[in-house]
């Protein structure tokens, strides 16, 4: 099995995600990470789909992806041509003790704390899996009292946009 990036370009309608996710379903594929948001052009939106599948069974879930009427266009992004990060907000715990020892770890990692109390404090990190990984391995001594993850946000490298051809009209 290996891990695969889509960015599908989609019409914004009603059931729209429903329908994608169903296709990876059916198929008995495990969505490991799905975000979804609107796009620089009025009425599409951008669906990211991470999905760890053998290259034969996904490529079958693209051709039916694409038979849908409101899927306008399917790319799998490299990771070494895509910039991929991951956001994820965590709630660690802090006393007196041990708050300089965490916004330490918080600012080796160019991290944010976005809320203060006095028994804990919440942390938000950007970046890869990689990165995601190492923060949540140098808090965990603090302990973690709660997380929340977004889903993989992807992008293409350089010049070229998924949307030039839907702009171009």
């Amino acid at each position: 099995m290996s891990r695969h990036v889509l960015s599908l370009l989609v019409e914004n309608k009603p059931g729209l995600l429903t329908r994608v996710a169903g296709l990876f379903a059916r198929r008995g594929f495990n969505i490991e990470s799905l975000a979804v948001g609107v796009t620089e052009v009025p009425g599409l939106s951008r669906i990211t789909v991470v999905v760890d599948v053998e290259e034969l069974p996904l490529e079958q879930v693209t051709k039916q992806l694409n038979k849908l009427i409101n899927v306008i266009k399917i790319v799998e992004l490299d990771p070494a041509a895509s910039v991929q990060r991951e956001h994820m907000l965590i709630k660690v715990r802090a006393d007196n003790q041990t708050r300089s020892n965490v916004i330490e770890v918080v600012n080796l990692f160019r991290a944010s704390i976005v809320d203060y109390a006095t028994d804990a404090l919440v942390v938000e990190v950007t970046g890869d899996r990689g990165k995601i990984e190492a923060i949540l391995r140098a808090l965990e001594p603090f302990g973690i009292k709660e997380l929340a993850q977004s889903g993989l946000l992807a992008i293409g490298r350089g010049g070229k946009s998924i949307t030039e051809r839907v702009l171009r009209g």
